[in-house]
């Protein structure tokens, strides 16, 4: 195995110089193939610090929204060439997870923190709308800070599920009233239990809604019925997949670690409609023997713990990293 480096430290065999890479670097493989810019978004630190960059959305405006868990400013909203156009929030000292929702032509946003121990939905101005606090009376929870929200999902009747994915790994489903409705998950050894529940989206590529829902420490993505049962299991090994996020008949996964959970790894899974693996930007090529995938690993070390892929109009990434040393996003200029 060779792995790259982007910069001045060398991984695996090779060491390429940054200046001689970045610019003619082809990253993917078959249909999803990318270049890679380092510089979008990138601020001046002293003015607009990220700590963790956890999130990334794109607005019904069209611009790209980030989460990230310094308090000077918990979101930062750029356009689509990276300039900035907006910032806010001083109380989300957790900022984990970033849901957008469209509700009666009006953006909301939908944001998990870890410290606060609940979910908050603001406008996208960053007023506050709502707050779903420990669910202590699902009879799951005896005290709050048993409870680590890391991702919503939205239905399109306004029902609302929290994972808990660094918590007692339940999901949370909620009405549009914020009502509870329903529990399910939990820790355990069957296929409905998670380790590490870490992110959940809505699947509407089929005619009937399922939920996708990441089992980070497992190296799965399972199916589930928005009422709660397991449909189907999609094994990635090797691969610490964070939140999916549905674009057209794709789902994209940030991969925090790579290959055995190695710290400062990590690159993007990109699956079909049939959820089988088609390209892995900056991992390893997707291999297929008697239908299994292949571990799969880092091989060109540009990403440093990748924690979630925001997918614009022209299906360019932008890539939002964890524990990198507050650095910005990197953007995925598809070709």
């Amino acid at each position: 195995m060779t792995t790259y480096s982007i910069g001045g430290l060398a991984y695996g065999k090779v060491a390429i110089n940054q200046s001689s890479i970045v610019g003619n670097l082809v990253v993917g493989h078959n249909s999803h193939r990318y270049k890679i810019d380092l510089n979008w978004g990138a601020l001046n630190s002293n003015i607009y610090p990220v700590n963790d960059c956890h999130e990334m959305v794109q607005d019904s405006k069209g611009r790209i929204v980030l989460l990230t868990n310094h308090v000077k400013n918990n979101v930062i909203i750029y356009n689509r060439q990276g300039d900035l156009e907006e910032v806010w929030g001083t109380s989300f000292p957790g900022a984990h997870g970033l849901t957008l929702n469209i509700e009666e032509g009006q953006d909301y946003l939908y944001i998990a923190d870890n410290n606060r121990h609940e979910v908050i939905k603001t406008t996208i101005d960053g007023k506050v709308v709502n707050i779903f606090p420990c669910p202590l009376e699902s009879g799951k929870y005896d005290k709050k800070n048993q409870y680590v929200p890391t991702e919503t999902a939205i239905a399109s009747n306004g029902d609302i599920y929290v994972a808990d994915g660094y918590g007692l790994q339940y999901i949370m489903h909620y009405n549009a009233s914020g009502e509870l409705k329903n529990i399910f998950g939990g820790r355990g050894s069957e296929e409905k239990h998670f380790d590490n529940a870490h992110g959940i989206c809505i699947d509407t590529r089929n005619d009937k809604e399922t939920l996708l829902i990441t089992d980070r420490m497992n190296n799965k993505l399972k199916r589930f019925t928005m009422e709660g049962q397991l449909i189907s299991v999609t094994h990635l090994p090797g691969a610490f997949i964070c939140r999916p996020v549905i674009h057209g008949d794709n789902v994209y996964l940030a991969t925090i670690w790579s290959g055995d959970g190695n710290a400062n790894t990590g690159f993007i899974s990109i699956l079909d409609k049939d959820n089988k693996l088609i390209s892995a930007p900056c991992g390893s090529k997707p291999v297929y023997k008697n239908g299994k995938l292949k571990k799969m690993y880092q091989t060109l070390k540009v990403f440093q713990h990748p924690h979630d892929v925001c997918v614009d109009d022209d299906e360019n990434l932008y890539v939002a990293q964890w524990n990198s040393g507050q650095s910005y996003p990197i953007k995925l200029v598809r070709i």
